[in-house]
């Protein structure tokens, strides 16, 4: 795990604090308060109390103005003004983008807020807790928790977090508390192993960005058939929901349906000369899908699902 070196410190540290945080929540400070960081702000404003929960102390966002969106949001936390400015929490979570988690965890590591039995975390699903090595080099404990969902509204996600699906990994002791924590909210935890953050993430992408991109795509044949852009999501919408439950129920081997399922070659072959003729810049992609699809067939028709 990430921090081995900081961990037995941390460990140490957490032991000799386990009497008095039985009866308070953990402090936290969020650093980056975007859509996920409010969504899990608010989420933990709302366990005030409980002592698995954390208690906020303060945000710091790019901007003042920013910063102060977000507590009113979340409806509590202090907007700080710098990294000097953060008071000493028990724990920090890094949501900045990924491309900016490295170099926050150094600036929290240079403003000299970080001492062993510190927990820092982020919640990338691409990288590792590996981003937070400067925090582990000043003995603090560190992880990666992944919530696996669409953060595109923050109030519509903390109504709904309940059951969600996380991928954690990181130092023992950071996930003593992070888990707990999480769980308070209603999370489910799933471990990830570091060097497989990436894999993992290109898997969510696909279930979630992609398959946006999948119905863009239909509903552009959908539209270059002479259907209205409206009317088309119509259409989309009941032969995806229903797909998809009968993959989720069934698996996709069994859910499978359609010319390339029945061994229709004729009408695949159609379809993709209808798209060279039409929509070009889809021939090439409703090849792609083809081949993954006469591939998934013949694990049905052998099957092996």
């Amino acid at each position: 795990m990430a921090g081995t070196a900081g961990s037995a410190g941390a460990t140490g540290q957490l032991g000799a604090d386990q009497g008095g945080a039985a009866h308070r929540p953990r402090t936290l400070n969020i650093i980056g308060c975007g859509k996920l960081g409010r969504s899990l702000g608010l989420l933990w404003q709302r366990r005030s109390g409980d002592p698995l929960a954390f208690t906020l102390l303060d945000i710091l966002n790019r901007s003042p103005a920013s910063t102060q969106r977000a507590c009113d949001f979340i409806g509590a936390g202090r907007a700080a003004l710098s990294f000097d400015d953060l008071r000493h929490a028990d724990v920090y979570l890094i949501a900045a983008g990924d491309d900016q988690i490295a170099a926050c965890c150094n600036a929290l590591a240079a403003a000299g807020k970080l001492q062993p039995g510190s927990i820092v975390f982020h919640c990338s699903g691409a990288l590792s807790s590996l981003e937070l090595a400067s925090a582990s080099a000043l003995g603090a404990a560190v992880a990666s928790i992944h919530p696996i969902r669409s953060f595109a509204s923050p109030q519509q996600v903390a109504d709904s977090f309940a059951g969600t699906w996380c991928g954690s990994e990181g130092d023992a002791a950071a996930l003593a508390i992070l888990g707990p924590a999480f769980e308070a909210i209603g999370a489910r935890l799933v471990a990830i192993e570091p060097g497989q953050k990436t894999l993992y993430h290109a898997a969510a992408v696909f279930a979630s960005n992609y398959l946006v991109t999948l119905i863009d795509v239909a509903q552009q044949a959908y539209v270059a058939a002479g259907i209205a852009p409206e009317l088309a999501l119509k259409l989309i919408q009941p032969l995806l929901s229903e797909s998809a439950a009968n993959a989720f129920r069934l698996g996709p081997a069994a859910a499978l349906t359609g010319p390339i399922a029945r061994g229709d070659l004729a009408t695949v072959a159609r379809q993709l000369q209808a798209l060279q003729q039409r929509q070009p810049q889809l021939a090439g992609l409703y090849e792609q899908f083809a081949a993954a699809t006469t591939e998934l067939a013949s694990r049905k028709n052998s099957g092996k699902s």
